[in-house]
């Protein structure tokens, strides 16, 4: 299973984009998303940027994400 996460762009150089990630910072392409400006929050799978996303469907995900892995049952797996 392949997964897509949102995080925010903190700056750009060239192509690339220091993204945040709930605390992780991570280089991402921006080839596919070539729009995209610091404070955007995209979607990244891979280490490519591959959608501008809105930022309270961001913030949506995130907080998804967060319920998901804050599960008692799922901490076992």
């Amino acid at each position: 299973m392949c997964i897509a996460v949102p995080g925010k762009i903190l700056s750009i150089e060239k192509n690339t984009a220091q993204v945040n990630f709930s605390g992780a910072r991570r280089q991402v392409a921006l080839d596919l998303v070539p729009k995209a400006r610091k404070g955007d929050y995209v979607l990244v799978h891979a280490g490519f940027a591959i959608q501008v996303l809105e930022e309270s469907e961001a913030e949506e995900t995130l907080k998804l994400f967060e319920e998901i892995y804050s599960r008692e049952d799922l901490k076992k797996l």
